[in-house]
């Protein structure tokens, strides 16, 4: 027999019908919970005098023409509707329902419409006006978020585990913003976190602060309380204190019980207490689970999820169960289960300090929730260095192969065996390193206090010369830990173009290795790379191809082809050789070191935006365009996921995909790009950085093509009197300023002049390319061309010649004018 009730979840009345669930068809909560909680029934009567009906598409509730109903919550009727004035827009109208207006439904609504309005961030739903309709009924009209769920857009996109990250920080730090103004959502769970796609980005925006608390101010005139005996929130998401139901123990923490289970969700698809269980318990063991029960961590319950449930969950991520396990092994099981904690004070202090915990996962870095291991901490240090420490498993490896199959096998364990000594003696290596380092950055950093730096500003190049000093002086007695250091800070150098610091540093460091380890080890091969890149910069390509290649010798021999330093091995030596115009050597040397890389590391690995960054100026210089802003547009998304916008290697690929435009005869697109990048690299270099001069130069051309020459002279003198300062009279890059200052130089008409930069451009790229370099007959047919426009046809005609046989030997035809070398 139906038996009427009230739900205390919601207010709304409801029949409980023998048979169902029981539960709520509004809020989804058990419609007798705390029955009697409540005595007064007269004060809960309806405020409002108009009849329930359901609105339909058309009507009006003030400025807003209703659409379409979004969805329906304990208390309110989400519409989509149009504001017709003063202007037009479309909105998320939130109105309470029919029938459930009474005093402590419009208190708590109020109290929604008032927190929504203190609040101004990218990741919340922003409000933009509240009212109430001709009959009284509350609303208030908000951003139309065009979204859907966080986990679905996670799911339908196939984001890895890393997005999903990322998309959860976004959130964290929205609902941050929510606590610093003193609210406290209460109800997070996916259908309350929307993403929603502007532009190229997701953007996940909160939504529904429709229980939320005011913990530093009073929202509204009427009164709200949180009445004993009520749930409030949804059970699966639901924090320890929550059920406790008494309403007086409930802070930010809070939330981030519930951003625990959405990142529980979006890691393993699943809920730490299983939903149809939860739902079917009565209501004490609901709250004694959620209270008491310690959920499976997610490595574990992955394990236990259902084949073809778990199969289907790791296809989503874009990986396999094995994989998804270990990506959630470590890290990621300890950062869930700390904001998961029953105990609110072991649990996260906020929504931000969650937050820089995955960010430290990310990258790289020991997480505050992990176990304090000096073990687990050395992991990490060796992680962020590219090494994958598996002695002991590579040394059983090759020794059972080494019994059981004869020579080759005990080749192979010769092989594992010298590996795994490295290994050990490089992360015996790290472990002191790590020590050492801290001692020695303590000390370092001391000479920008105050009482030490007395009244000097300290800037960081003077600390990094006092850091070389520090190391000589008082690291004599530890050379490997010495020789780390000098690496370190001789790359520190080399990215701020300071090449002979760098030079000296780099060689000491790898004089010291090779003394200390002999020549086959895998951190003189290290060495020798960073020297190859160093003479590669300075324009001494023959040079920097000769040490590329010992190094990936050395690692070939000593890590073994599939090695991820191999791979970046082999990326550096295609590199110079596309750089040197090689492009038949260096061209299937970059695809291996691609599919390796994507194979090792990823599809969206830094290393990646590398290689792919390279391909595109070998297709650039090649003419096929197309591919190559292709390769140049995912690299620079690849490095915005990984580095944010404001990062120097963002400005690098601004540059690339900027220079390529401009090939392309999108003049209008290119400007602003090189622009961009020009203003972010000034900004993060400082204007005097050698690699700001390759953006000028790239601005600088075009503004040529687009026949504003006396600008385009502007940039490119400058960048040719930094380059003739930073590089020298004989680098390659100076060559490339000096061809396009020529070509500015011929259109203005000043010959003489022009026939300089010329023969300059000429004579360097003779001395410092292949003698088939496409760069040399672009810079021969611009002098032809100047040489026939000043009536010297025989002197062209053997230019011109020249310039044919190297296009020929490329297989390539004359240089088009936007070609910008």
């Amino acid at each position: 027999m139906a038996e009427p009730t009230r739900c205390t979840g919601c207010g709304a009345d409801v029949t409980k019908v023998p048979g169902v669930d029981g539960l709520c068809p509004n809020c989804r909560i058990p419609p007798d919970l705390g029955s009697g909680a409540n005595g007064d029934e007269q004060s809960e009567r309806t405020v409002t005098a108009e009849t329930p009906h359901t609105l339909q598409s058309g009507e009006h509730i003030g400025p807003y023409r209703l659409v379409e109903t979004l969805g329906e919550g304990g208390m309110g009727v989400v519409y989509r509707a149009e504001q017709e004035k003063p202007v037009r827009r479309t909105v998320a109208l939130k109105l309470i329902k029919a029938g459930m207006d009474t005093k402590r439904v419009v208190a708590r609504f109020e109290s929604e419409r008032q927190a929504l309005a203190l609040m101004n961030h990218p990741n919340i739903a922003r409000v933009f006006d509240a009212g109430a309709s001709e009959r009284g009924r509350p609303y208030f009209a908000m951003e139309y978020v065009e979204g859907i769920p966080v986990t679905r857009y996670c799911d339908r996109q196939r984001l890895s585990t890393r997005e999903r990250l990322r998309l959860f920080i976004q959130v964290c730090e929205g609902l941050q913003h929510a606590h610093q103004k003193g609210i406290i959502h209460r109800d997070i769970k996916p259908s309350n976190v929307l993403v929603k796609v502007q532009g190229d980005s997701a953007v996940p925006k909160i939504i529904d602060f429709g229980v939320a608390k005011a913990t530093a101010q009073r929202l509204t005139e009427k009164t709200l309380y949180t009445e004993l005996g009520q749930l409030i929130g949804t059970p699966e998401y639901m924090s320890p204190e929550q059920a406790e139901m008494t309403g007086h123990d409930i802070d930010t923490r809070t939330d981030v019980y519930s951003l625990g289970v959405l990142l529980y969700e979006l890691l393993i698809g699943a809920l730490p207490f299983d939903s149809g269980e939860l739902r079917r318990a009565g209501f004490d063991e609901i709250r004694r689970r959620i209270r008491e029960q310690e959920p499976s961590r997610p490595s574990t319950r992955i394990s236990t999820l259902d084949g073809d449930v778990s199969t289907s969950t790791a296809r989503r991520r874009r990986t396999d169960v094995p994989t998804l396990r270990r990506q959630l092994r470590g890290d990621l099981d300890w950062i869930t289960m700390k904001a998961l904690e029953k105990d609110r004070t072991r649990r996260y202090a906020s929504a931000l300090e969650l937050a820089a915990d995955v960010r430290r996962h990310l990258d790289h870095h020991p997480v505050l929730a992990s176990p304090p291991s000096t073990l687990y901490r050395l992991g990490k240090f060796v992680r962020r260095n590219r090494v994958k420490v598996a002695a002991g498993v590579v040394v059983l490896l090759a020794l059972v192969t080494g019994l059981g199959v004869a020579s080759v096998g005990l080749v192979r364990a010769r092989r594992a065996e010298q590996l795994a000594r490295q290994e050990a003696q490089r992360a015996n290596l790290e472990a002191e390193t790590a020590t050492q380092v801290s001692d020695f950055l303590v000390g370092l950093f001391e000479v920008s206090d105050p009482s030490e730096a007395r009244g000097s500003t300290i800037t960081a190049r003077e600390i990094l010369d006092k850091g070389a000093e520090k190391i000589e002086r008082e690291l004599a007695g530890q050379p490997m830990v010495q020789a780390r250091l000098m690496d370190t800070m001789g790359l520190v150098h080399l990215s701020l173009g300071l090449f002979d610091e760098a030079d000296r540093l780099l060689r000491e460091s790898l004089e010291t290795r090779r003394t200390e380890l002999g020549e086959e080890h895998r951190l003189v091969a290290d060495s020798l790379t960073h020297l190859g890149r160093l003479h590669f910069l300075r324009g001494e390509h023959d040079e920097g191809r000769e040490l590329q290649v010992r190094a990936l010798a050395i690692h070939e021999r000593t890590l073994g082809p599939d090695h991820v330093d191999t791979t970046w091995s082999l990326y550096w030596l295609g590199s110079h050789n596309v750089m040197m115009g090689d492009y038949a050597v260096g061209r299937p040397l970059l695809e291996r070191a691609l599919a390796r890389f994507e194979e090792q590391l990823g599809p969206d690995d830094l290393a990646i935006a590398w290689c792919l960054n390279d391909l595109a100026i070998l297709h650039a210089t090649q003419g096929t365009y197309p591919t190559s802003r292709q390769y140049f547009q995912r690299a620079m998304e690849i490095k915005e996921q990984h580095l944010g916008p404001d990062h120097p290697d963002v400005g690098l690929a601004l540059n690339n995909l900027g220079y390529v435009l401009s090939s392309m005869g999108l003049y209008e697109e290119a400007k602003p790009t090189l622009e961009r990048a020009l203003a972010l690299r000034e900004r993060l270099l400082g204007s005097d950085h050698p690699y700001l001069d390759g953006t000028r130069h790239s601005l600088g051309e075009l503004l040529r093509l687009m026949g504003d020459h006396q600008q385009a002279r502007h940039y490119l003198e400058q960048a040719m009197a930094n380059q003739q300062e930073s590089l020298g009279p004989n680098h390659p890059d100076l060559a490339l300023t000096l061809n396009s200052l020529a070509l500015t130089l011929h259109s203005l008409g000043e010959y003489a002049e022009a026939e300089s930069r010329f023969r300059q451009a000429i004579a360097i790229r003779e001395r410092a390319l292949e003698p088939h370099h496409p760069d040399l007959a672009k810079s021969l047919e611009g002098y032809a061309a100047l040489l026939r426009e000043t009536g010297r046809d025989h002197e062209a005609e053997a230019v011109e010649g020249r310039a044919r046989a190297i296009r020929l030997r490329q297989g390539s035809k004359p240089a088009a004018d936007n070609d910008p070398r």
